[in-house]
């Protein structure tokens, strides 16, 4: 299996790190250009594109806050004034922001959870559905979490709600957009080596995550980069609403 993205377009939210820089890097190297968006790690993205430039393909970094409208529109402006298309978009950007018991939860923590996480997906699916029906073809990927399915760790209840939502909404916009030459699909990534979970988990419960799946240990960002690509890969054509487990046994159907 030669999975190629030559002449192709793809935005990766989120890409300064982690699962999104992986599958940015891992899009370059298929033959893809590359649109590496971030909100805050400049020195990050800036990074990505270093390595994107030595796989020889094109990439253009471009900031942007996606739980606002007017942040979306400038990345699709700037990604068609740059590529002059969009083929791929992966919905890849989200955070915690915060641990917190929804005892204790203010409104504003629950709204900007919801925002960057499931609100940015709708925006930013929603700004490039257009492009991709006037190409007569489009993969749209989102990015969930097992949290969406087992309610996430202590003081996740936002997050894990959005994520939910994300993967609903996979699920909702898949049909929609069926027989359009779009697809939509998910993954749902479980405990992973990131910058995420350097900042939101303890050693101590990662170790526990880590002990209580069957690989006994957690994953990295290339192994939730690499499905992503096959979902967008011609290879997936018939693959549509789906959620890909990436957990190391942790969650099976």
């Amino acid at each position: 299996m030669n999975i190629r993205f030559d002449n192709k377009v793809v935005v990766v939210t989120g890409s300064s790190s982690g699962i999104g820089k992986a599958t940015a890097i891992e899009f370059a190297k298929a033959g893809a250009d590359v649109i590496i968006h971030y909100n805050s790690n400049v020195r990050g993205a800036e990074d990505v594109a270093s390595e994107i430039e030595e796989t020889g393909q094109r990439s253009v970094v471009i900031r942007g806050d996606l739980s606002q409208k007017v942040h979306v529109d400038n990345l699709v402006k700037e990604t068609m004034r740059a590529f002059g298309s969009i083929d791929i978009l992966v919905n890849n950007a989200g955070t915690l922001v915060e641990r917190k018991p929804i005892e204790t939860m203010d409104e504003q923590l629950w709204d900007r959870v919801m925002d960057v996480n499931l609100k940015s997906v709708f925006l930013c699916s929603n700004a490039v559905i257009p492009i991709m029906k006037e190409n007569g073809f489009g993969r749209i990927i989102n990015v969930t979490s097992i949290a969406a399915r087992n309610g996430g760790g202590p003081g996740a209840g936002h997050y894990s709600s959005a994520k939910a939502g994300v993967l609903t909404f996979t699920k909702s916009l898949a049909k929609e957009l069926a027989g359009t030459g779009i697809l939509v699909n998910c993954v749902s990534p479980g405990v992973i080596s990131t910058p995420y979970h350097d900042a939101y988990s303890t050693a101590e419960s990662r170790k526990m995550f880590a002990d209580n799946t069957p690989l006994k240990r957690e994953g990295t960002p290339e192994e939730v980069a690499c499905p992503i690509l096959f979902l967008a890969s011609e290879y997936a054509s018939f693959i549509l609403g789906e959620t890909l487990e990436i957990n190391g046994g942790m969650l099976m159907d």
